[in-house]
Protein backbone atom coordinates (compact mmCIF):
# COMPACT_ATOMS: atom_id res chain seq x y z
CA UNK A 1 0.00 0.00 0.00
CA UNK A 2 3.04 2.07 0.69
CA UNK A 3 4.38 1.66 -2.83
CA UNK A 4 0.69 2.94 -4.06
CA UNK A 5 1.45 6.24 -2.29
CA UNK A 6 -0.41 6.01 0.72
CA UNK A 7 0.11 7.01 4.15
CA UNK A 8 -0.31 3.64 6.21
CA UNK A 9 -0.39 3.01 9.92
CA UNK A 10 -0.08 -0.40 11.35
CA UNK A 11 -0.91 -1.73 14.85
CA UNK A 12 1.00 -4.72 16.42
CA UNK A 13 0.54 -5.65 19.89
CA UNK A 14 3.52 -8.43 20.75
CA UNK A 15 5.85 -9.57 17.97
CA UNK A 16 5.40 -8.55 13.84
CA UNK A 17 4.97 -11.87 11.62
CA UNK A 18 2.03 -12.84 13.36
CA UNK A 19 1.67 -16.47 14.55
CA UNK A 20 3.58 -18.21 11.51
CA UNK A 21 6.77 -16.62 12.49
CA UNK A 22 7.03 -17.04 16.07
CA UNK A 23 4.91 -20.21 17.29
CA UNK A 24 3.86 -21.47 14.15
CA UNK A 25 4.91 -22.67 10.68
CA UNK A 26 8.58 -21.85 11.22
CA UNK A 27 9.65 -22.77 15.20
CA UNK A 28 7.68 -25.80 14.70
CA UNK A 29 9.01 -27.11 11.14
CA UNK A 30 12.63 -26.44 12.56
CA UNK A 31 11.33 -28.69 15.56
CA UNK A 32 10.48 -31.67 13.35
CA UNK A 33 13.95 -31.26 11.60
CA UNK A 34 15.56 -31.71 14.80
CA UNK A 35 13.15 -34.36 15.83
CA UNK A 36 14.43 -36.43 12.14
CA UNK A 37 17.69 -36.31 12.55
CA UNK A 38 16.68 -38.24 16.08
CA UNK A 39 14.85 -40.64 13.78
CA UNK A 40 17.66 -41.47 11.25
CA UNK A 41 20.01 -41.61 13.87
CA UNK A 42 18.01 -44.45 15.58
CA UNK A 43 17.27 -46.20 12.11
CA UNK A 44 20.36 -46.38 11.42
CA UNK A 45 20.93 -49.59 11.62
CA UNK A 46 18.40 -50.57 9.27
CA UNK A 47 20.20 -48.72 6.27
CA UNK A 48 23.04 -50.57 7.27
CA UNK A 49 24.39 -47.46 9.09
CA UNK A 50 26.18 -48.35 12.55
CA UNK A 51 26.06 -45.44 15.15
CA UNK A 52 28.95 -45.97 17.82
CA UNK A 53 27.70 -45.14 21.65
CA UNK A 54 24.82 -43.88 22.55
CA UNK A 55 22.38 -41.24 20.54
CA UNK A 56 21.40 -38.18 22.89
CA UNK A 57 18.91 -35.23 22.53
CA UNK A 58 20.24 -32.12 24.00
CA UNK A 59 16.84 -30.03 23.78
CA UNK A 60 18.24 -27.03 25.08
CA UNK A 61 20.27 -27.43 21.76
CA UNK A 62 17.48 -27.96 19.81
CA UNK A 63 15.30 -25.15 21.26
CA UNK A 64 18.23 -22.44 20.74
CA UNK A 65 18.12 -23.59 16.81
CA UNK A 66 14.58 -22.94 16.69
CA UNK A 67 14.74 -19.38 18.46
CA UNK A 68 17.97 -18.53 16.23
CA UNK A 69 15.94 -19.17 12.79
CA UNK A 70 12.71 -17.19 14.56
CA UNK A 71 14.52 -14.64 15.85
CA UNK A 72 16.08 -13.95 12.21
CA UNK A 73 12.64 -14.37 10.43
CA UNK A 74 11.40 -11.69 13.15
CA UNK A 75 14.27 -9.58 13.18
CA UNK A 76 13.59 -9.11 9.32
CA UNK A 77 10.09 -8.66 9.28
CA UNK A 78 10.24 -5.75 12.33
CA UNK A 79 13.12 -3.98 10.48
CA UNK A 80 11.55 -3.56 6.93
CA UNK A 81 8.37 -2.34 8.49
CA UNK A 82 9.82 0.12 10.87
CA UNK A 83 11.97 1.56 8.31
CA UNK A 84 9.24 1.76 5.38
CA UNK A 85 8.49 5.05 3.64
CA UNK A 86 4.96 6.18 4.68
CA UNK A 87 4.28 3.32 7.34
CA UNK A 88 3.96 4.44 11.00
CA UNK A 89 4.37 2.08 13.55
CA UNK A 90 2.47 1.73 16.44
CA UNK A 91 3.29 -1.19 19.00
CA UNK A 92 0.02 -1.88 21.08
CA UNK A 93 -3.12 -3.31 21.69
CA UNK A 94 -5.77 -1.11 19.34
CA UNK A 95 -9.24 -1.60 19.42
CA UNK A 96 -11.85 0.00 17.13
CA UNK A 97 -13.67 3.84 18.28
CA UNK A 98 -15.95 3.87 15.20
CA UNK A 99 -15.82 3.08 11.63
CA UNK A 100 -12.92 5.07 10.84
CA UNK A 101 -10.95 5.09 13.90
CA UNK A 102 -8.85 2.99 16.11
CA UNK A 103 -7.24 4.01 19.59
CA UNK A 104 -3.77 2.31 20.55
CA UNK A 105 -1.72 3.60 23.53
CA UNK A 106 -4.40 6.58 24.18
CA UNK A 107 -3.96 7.86 21.12
CA UNK A 108 -6.49 7.78 18.17
CA UNK A 109 -5.74 6.83 14.71
CA UNK A 110 -7.90 7.75 11.76
CA UNK A 111 -8.77 6.33 8.72
CA UNK A 112 -10.89 5.75 4.88
CA UNK A 113 -9.40 2.25 5.51
CA UNK A 114 -8.93 0.10 8.05
CA UNK A 115 -7.75 -3.57 7.65
CA UNK A 116 -8.12 -6.31 10.05
CA UNK A 117 -5.34 -9.24 10.16
CA UNK A 118 -5.38 -10.24 14.15
CA UNK A 119 -5.13 -13.60 14.08
CA UNK A 120 -6.44 -16.61 16.21
CA UNK A 121 -5.01 -18.04 19.31
CA UNK A 122 -5.09 -21.79 20.90
CA UNK A 123 -9.21 -22.48 22.29
CA UNK A 124 -9.07 -23.92 25.95
CA UNK A 125 -11.89 -26.11 26.21
CA UNK A 126 -13.79 -25.88 29.20
CA UNK A 127 -11.85 -29.77 30.66
CA UNK A 128 -13.03 -30.41 33.91
CA UNK A 129 -9.85 -29.75 36.31
CA UNK A 130 -7.81 -27.82 33.53
CA UNK A 131 -6.92 -25.06 35.62
CA UNK A 132 -5.85 -26.76 38.58
CA UNK A 133 -2.81 -27.95 36.46
CA UNK A 134 0.13 -26.30 34.33
CA UNK A 135 -1.03 -26.69 30.35
CA UNK A 136 1.02 -26.41 26.82
CA UNK A 137 -0.61 -25.28 23.62
CA UNK A 138 0.50 -24.74 20.73
CA UNK A 139 2.32 -20.72 21.73
CA UNK A 140 4.13 -21.61 25.18
CA UNK A 141 5.17 -25.13 23.94
CA UNK A 142 7.30 -23.00 22.38
CA UNK A 143 9.33 -22.33 25.43
CA UNK A 144 10.38 -25.87 26.55
CA UNK A 145 13.65 -26.89 26.29
CA UNK A 146 13.57 -30.02 28.42
CA UNK A 147 11.91 -33.45 27.69
CA UNK A 148 8.77 -34.22 28.90
CA UNK A 149 8.62 -37.89 30.56
CA UNK A 150 5.29 -38.58 29.20
CA UNK A 151 3.31 -35.79 26.77
CA UNK A 152 -0.11 -36.24 26.41
CA UNK A 153 -1.50 -34.07 23.95
CA UNK A 154 -5.88 -33.46 23.72
CA UNK A 155 -6.31 -33.54 20.41
CA UNK A 156 -5.89 -35.51 17.59
CA UNK A 157 -5.90 -33.10 14.48
CA UNK A 158 -3.28 -31.19 12.85
CA UNK A 159 -1.13 -29.62 15.11
CA UNK A 160 -1.24 -32.21 17.73
CA UNK A 161 -0.22 -34.99 15.90
CA UNK A 162 2.61 -32.92 14.80
CA UNK A 163 3.97 -32.15 18.22
CA UNK A 164 2.96 -35.99 19.14
CA UNK A 165 5.40 -37.74 16.25
CA UNK A 166 7.96 -34.43 17.16
CA UNK A 167 7.93 -35.25 20.65
CA UNK A 168 8.10 -39.24 20.46
CA UNK A 169 10.88 -38.93 18.33
CA UNK A 170 12.81 -37.37 20.53
CA UNK A 171 12.08 -39.63 23.22
CA UNK A 172 9.22 -39.17 25.06
CA UNK A 173 6.53 -40.65 25.81
CA UNK A 174 3.64 -39.75 24.24
CA UNK A 175 -0.14 -40.43 24.63
CA UNK A 176 -2.55 -38.86 21.73
CA UNK A 177 -6.54 -38.20 23.40
CA UNK A 178 -9.47 -37.58 21.01
CA UNK A 179 -12.86 -37.51 21.29
CA UNK A 180 -13.78 -38.67 18.07
CA UNK A 181 -14.04 -41.84 16.62
CA UNK A 182 -10.77 -41.52 14.59
CA UNK A 183 -7.92 -38.88 14.30
CA UNK A 184 -8.17 -36.14 11.78
CA UNK A 185 -12.13 -36.51 10.92
CA UNK A 186 -12.62 -34.20 8.28
CA UNK A 187 -10.02 -36.84 6.30
CA UNK A 188 -11.37 -39.98 4.44
CA UNK A 189 -11.06 -43.25 6.72
CA UNK A 190 -8.38 -44.20 4.70
CA UNK A 191 -5.86 -40.80 5.21
CA UNK A 192 -7.22 -41.17 8.82
CA UNK A 193 -5.80 -44.66 9.11
CA UNK A 194 -2.06 -43.95 7.76
CA UNK A 195 -1.45 -41.29 9.99
CA UNK A 196 -2.32 -43.30 13.02
CA UNK A 197 -0.54 -46.46 11.63
CA UNK A 198 2.54 -44.14 11.28
CA UNK A 199 2.72 -42.78 14.33
CA UNK A 200 1.61 -46.29 16.33
CA UNK A 201 4.41 -47.69 14.60
CA UNK A 202 6.83 -44.93 15.84
CA UNK A 203 5.56 -46.05 19.77
CA UNK A 204 2.82 -42.93 19.94
CA UNK A 205 -0.03 -44.23 21.86
CA UNK A 206 -3.48 -43.34 20.86
CA UNK A 207 -6.82 -42.82 22.41
CA UNK A 208 -9.72 -42.37 20.28
CA UNK A 209 -13.71 -42.28 21.08
CA UNK A 210 -12.49 -40.12 24.66
CA UNK A 211 -16.27 -38.79 25.40
CA UNK A 212 -15.44 -37.74 29.18
CA UNK A 213 -12.44 -35.98 28.98
CA UNK A 214 -11.40 -34.62 32.94
CA UNK A 215 -7.40 -33.58 34.34
CA UNK A 216 -6.31 -33.42 37.83
CA UNK A 217 -3.05 -33.11 39.31
CA UNK A 218 -1.67 -35.90 42.02
CA UNK A 219 1.33 -34.55 43.39
CA UNK A 220 4.06 -33.86 40.57
CA UNK A 221 1.77 -35.82 37.94
CA UNK A 222 -1.61 -35.29 35.38
CA UNK A 223 -4.06 -37.52 35.67
CA UNK A 224 -6.38 -37.90 33.05
CA UNK A 225 -9.69 -39.21 32.91
CA UNK A 226 -10.82 -39.95 29.38
CA UNK A 227 -14.08 -41.97 29.90
CA UNK A 228 -17.20 -41.72 31.62
CA UNK A 229 -16.86 -45.18 33.25
CA UNK A 230 -14.89 -44.64 36.42
CA UNK A 231 -13.26 -47.78 36.36
CA UNK A 232 -11.49 -47.08 33.15
CA UNK A 233 -7.93 -47.13 32.97
CA UNK A 234 -6.58 -43.23 33.30
CA UNK A 235 -3.52 -41.69 31.59
CA UNK A 236 -1.17 -40.91 34.02
CA UNK A 237 1.39 -38.26 32.42
CA UNK A 238 4.03 -35.64 33.62
CA UNK A 239 2.86 -32.57 30.96
CA UNK A 240 -0.11 -32.25 29.03
CA UNK A 241 -0.59 -29.98 25.51
CA UNK A 242 -4.16 -28.61 24.52
CA UNK A 243 -4.28 -28.59 20.99
CA UNK A 244 -8.28 -28.85 19.89
CA UNK A 245 -8.52 -26.02 18.22
CA UNK A 246 -8.01 -22.08 17.46
CA UNK A 247 -10.35 -19.32 18.04
CA UNK A 248 -10.37 -15.61 16.48
CA UNK A 249 -8.88 -12.39 18.23
CA UNK A 250 -12.06 -10.55 18.10
CA UNK A 251 -13.28 -10.73 21.60
CA UNK A 252 -11.23 -7.50 22.46
CA UNK A 253 -11.51 -5.59 19.08
CA UNK A 254 -13.91 -3.36 19.85
CA UNK A 255 -16.13 -4.81 16.56
CA UNK A 256 -19.40 -3.38 18.07
CA UNK A 257 -18.45 0.17 18.10
CA UNK A 258 -17.58 0.01 14.28
CA UNK A 259 -20.55 -2.36 13.72
CA UNK A 260 -18.86 -5.28 12.37
CA UNK A 261 -20.58 -8.58 12.45
CA UNK A 262 -19.20 -11.98 12.94
CA UNK A 263 -20.48 -15.40 13.04
CA UNK A 264 -21.36 -17.60 15.92
CA UNK A 265 -17.69 -18.45 16.50
CA UNK A 266 -16.59 -14.75 16.45
CA UNK A 267 -14.86 -14.97 13.22
CA UNK A 268 -15.65 -11.80 11.53
CA UNK A 269 -17.71 -12.09 8.12
CA UNK A 270 -16.65 -10.96 5.18
CA UNK A 271 -17.89 -11.39 1.34
CA UNK A 272 -16.02 -12.88 -1.55
CA UNK A 273 -13.20 -9.70 -1.69
CA UNK A 274 -13.05 -10.09 2.10
CA UNK A 275 -15.16 -6.55 2.76
CA UNK A 276 -16.52 -6.72 5.94
CA UNK A 277 -20.61 -5.19 6.40
CA UNK A 278 -18.77 -1.72 7.04
CA UNK A 279 -17.81 -0.03 3.91
CA UNK A 280 -14.13 0.86 4.70
CA UNK A 281 -13.42 -2.11 6.49
CA UNK A 282 -11.74 -5.40 5.23
CA UNK A 283 -10.98 -8.58 7.32
CA UNK A 284 -7.76 -10.91 6.71
CA UNK A 285 -5.98 -13.87 7.65
CA UNK A 286 -7.32 -16.27 10.14
CA UNK A 287 -9.41 -13.78 11.67
CA UNK A 288 -12.14 -14.27 8.91
CA UNK A 289 -12.66 -17.45 9.34
CA UNK A 290 -11.49 -18.10 5.59
CA UNK A 291 -8.95 -19.64 5.52
CA UNK A 292 -6.82 -20.91 8.84
CA UNK A 293 -3.32 -21.18 6.94
CA UNK A 294 -0.45 -19.06 6.19
CA UNK A 295 -0.86 -19.44 2.46
CA UNK A 296 -4.31 -18.55 2.71
CA UNK A 297 -3.88 -15.65 4.55
CA UNK A 298 -1.04 -14.64 2.10
CA UNK A 299 -3.53 -15.11 -0.41
CA UNK A 300 -6.20 -12.58 0.88
CA UNK A 301 -3.19 -9.61 1.13
CA UNK A 302 -3.36 -10.57 -2.68
CA UNK A 303 -6.90 -10.70 -3.50
CA UNK A 304 -7.22 -7.58 -1.36
CA UNK A 305 -4.43 -5.40 -3.52
CA UNK A 306 -5.70 -6.87 -6.45
CA UNK A 307 -9.04 -5.00 -6.01
CA UNK A 308 -7.75 -1.99 -4.21
CA UNK A 309 -5.29 -0.98 -6.48
CA UNK A 310 -5.17 -3.03 -9.40
CA UNK A 311 -8.58 -3.15 -11.06
CA UNK A 312 -8.57 -7.21 -11.06
CA UNK A 313 -11.42 -8.81 -9.43
CA UNK A 314 -10.06 -11.38 -7.77
CA UNK A 315 -12.32 -13.48 -5.16
CA UNK A 316 -11.70 -15.96 -2.22
CA UNK A 317 -14.45 -18.71 -4.37
CA UNK A 318 -11.35 -19.13 -6.80
CA UNK A 319 -9.07 -20.07 -4.01
CA UNK A 320 -8.53 -24.20 -4.00
CA UNK A 321 -8.23 -25.66 -0.48
CA UNK A 322 -5.11 -27.21 0.01
CA UNK A 323 -3.26 -28.30 2.82
CA UNK A 324 -0.46 -30.38 4.52
CA UNK A 325 -0.37 -32.38 7.76
CA UNK A 326 3.58 -31.85 8.52
CA UNK A 327 4.37 -35.16 10.32
CA UNK A 328 6.97 -37.44 8.53
CA UNK A 329 6.05 -38.65 5.76
CA UNK A 330 3.86 -35.83 5.40
CA UNK A 331 0.04 -35.78 4.03
CA UNK A 332 -0.63 -33.09 1.29
CA UNK A 333 -4.50 -32.66 0.24
CA UNK A 334 -6.00 -30.21 -2.17
CA UNK A 335 -9.67 -30.24 -3.47
CA UNK A 336 -12.43 -32.37 -2.55
CA UNK A 337 -12.14 -35.34 -0.16
CA UNK A 338 -13.39 -38.94 -1.08
CA UNK A 339 -16.55 -38.54 1.54
CA UNK A 340 -17.03 -34.81 0.16
CA UNK A 341 -16.87 -36.30 -3.42
CA UNK A 342 -19.15 -38.72 -3.08
CA UNK A 343 -21.69 -36.41 -1.15
CA UNK A 344 -21.73 -33.84 -4.24
CA UNK A 345 -23.62 -36.21 -6.65
CA UNK A 346 -21.13 -35.61 -9.08
CA UNK A 347 -20.16 -38.52 -11.28
CA UNK A 348 -16.44 -39.88 -9.72
CA UNK A 349 -13.77 -42.10 -10.69
CA UNK A 350 -10.56 -42.33 -8.28
CA UNK A 351 -7.35 -43.35 -8.86
CA UNK A 352 -4.91 -44.95 -6.21
CA UNK A 353 -1.87 -46.24 -5.87
CA UNK A 354 0.43 -47.55 -3.03
CA UNK A 355 4.04 -45.91 -2.11
CA UNK A 356 5.44 -48.54 -2.45
CA UNK A 357 4.83 -48.82 -6.07
CA UNK A 358 7.82 -45.58 -6.23
CA UNK A 359 11.32 -46.31 -6.45
CA UNK A 360 12.37 -43.84 -4.76
CA UNK A 361 9.77 -44.33 -1.27
CA UNK A 362 11.67 -48.02 -1.70
CA UNK A 363 14.95 -46.48 -1.93
CA UNK A 364 14.62 -44.66 1.41
CA UNK A 365 12.34 -47.76 2.78
CA UNK A 366 9.91 -44.92 3.56
CA UNK A 367 6.75 -46.74 1.57
CA UNK A 368 3.58 -46.17 3.94
CA UNK A 369 0.81 -44.47 2.41
CA UNK A 370 -0.63 -43.78 -1.01
CA UNK A 371 -1.86 -41.65 -3.48
CA UNK A 372 -5.44 -40.85 -4.55
CA UNK A 373 -7.12 -38.67 -7.35
CA UNK A 374 -10.92 -37.88 -8.11
CA UNK A 375 -12.13 -37.29 -11.21
CA UNK A 376 -15.14 -35.30 -12.44
CA UNK A 377 -15.81 -38.33 -15.07
CA UNK A 378 -18.27 -35.93 -16.97
CA UNK A 379 -15.19 -32.92 -17.76
CA UNK A 380 -12.48 -34.73 -16.83
CA UNK A 381 -11.45 -32.18 -14.42
CA UNK A 382 -9.37 -33.20 -10.99
CA UNK A 383 -11.59 -32.54 -7.90
CA UNK A 384 -9.35 -33.56 -5.86
CA UNK A 385 -6.58 -35.55 -4.15
CA UNK A 386 -4.51 -36.42 -1.02
CA UNK A 387 -1.12 -37.91 -1.12
CA UNK A 388 -0.23 -39.37 2.50
CA UNK A 389 3.46 -40.41 2.21
CA UNK A 390 7.14 -39.40 1.31
CA UNK A 391 7.20 -35.96 -0.73
CA UNK A 392 3.07 -35.38 -0.53
CA UNK A 393 3.01 -31.97 0.78
CA UNK A 394 5.55 -31.19 -2.27
CA UNK A 395 4.17 -33.76 -4.98
CA UNK A 396 0.55 -32.28 -4.62
CA UNK A 397 1.28 -28.98 -6.42
CA UNK A 398 1.44 -31.18 -9.62
CA UNK A 399 -1.79 -31.61 -9.35
CA UNK A 400 -3.11 -28.15 -7.64
CA UNK A 401 -1.27 -26.35 -10.97
CA UNK A 402 -3.70 -28.68 -13.32
CA UNK A 403 -6.58 -27.54 -11.16
CA UNK A 404 -5.54 -24.44 -11.20
CA UNK A 405 -5.23 -24.23 -15.09
CA UNK A 406 -8.40 -26.11 -15.03
CA UNK A 407 -7.12 -28.14 -17.75
CA UNK A 408 -8.08 -32.27 -18.04
CA UNK A 409 -6.46 -34.69 -15.89
CA UNK A 410 -5.06 -36.20 -19.42
CA UNK A 411 -2.67 -32.92 -19.53
CA UNK A 412 -0.57 -34.58 -16.91
CA UNK A 413 -1.26 -37.93 -17.29
CA UNK A 414 0.59 -37.76 -20.45
CA UNK A 415 3.71 -35.65 -18.98
CA UNK A 416 6.75 -37.60 -18.63
CA UNK A 417 7.96 -36.78 -15.09
CA UNK A 418 12.03 -37.28 -13.98
CA UNK A 419 13.19 -40.69 -12.72
CA UNK A 420 13.60 -41.59 -10.22
CA UNK A 421 11.41 -39.27 -8.26
CA UNK A 422 8.19 -39.33 -6.00
CA UNK A 423 6.26 -37.17 -8.99
CA UNK A 424 7.36 -39.72 -11.50
CA UNK A 425 3.93 -41.54 -10.44
CA UNK A 426 1.71 -39.30 -10.67
CA UNK A 427 0.93 -39.86 -14.29
CA UNK A 428 0.18 -42.95 -13.84
CA UNK A 429 -2.38 -42.55 -11.18
CA UNK A 430 -5.30 -42.18 -13.16
CA UNK A 431 -4.46 -44.55 -15.44
CA UNK A 432 -6.81 -47.02 -13.62
CA UNK A 433 -9.71 -45.39 -12.80
CA UNK A 434 -12.37 -46.65 -11.04
CA UNK A 435 -16.52 -45.67 -10.57
CA UNK A 436 -16.65 -44.33 -6.81
CA UNK A 437 -18.62 -46.45 -4.87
Amino acid sequence: MTGEGMKIAIIERKLFGGTCVSVGCIPTKALVVGARAAYMANRGDDLGVSMSGNISIDMKKVKARKDAIVKQSNDGVTNWMKNMDNLTVFEGHGRLESANSVSVNGEIAEAEKIILNVGGRATVPPIPGIEDVDYFTNTNMMEVDFLPEHLIIIGGSYIGLEFAQMYRRFGSRVTVVEMEPRLIGREDEDVSDYVREILENEGVEIRTNANCISVEKQHDKIVLNADCDDSTEKIVGSHILLAVGRKPNTDDLGLEKAGVDTDKRGYISVDDTLQTNVPGIWAIGDVNGRGAFTHTSYNDDEILAANMFDNDPRKISDRITNYGLFIDPPLGGVGMTENQARESGKNILIGKMMMARIGRARERSETQGFMKVLIDADTNRILGANIPGIGGDEVIHSLLDIMYADAPYTVIQRAVHIHPTVSELIPTVPGDLKPLE
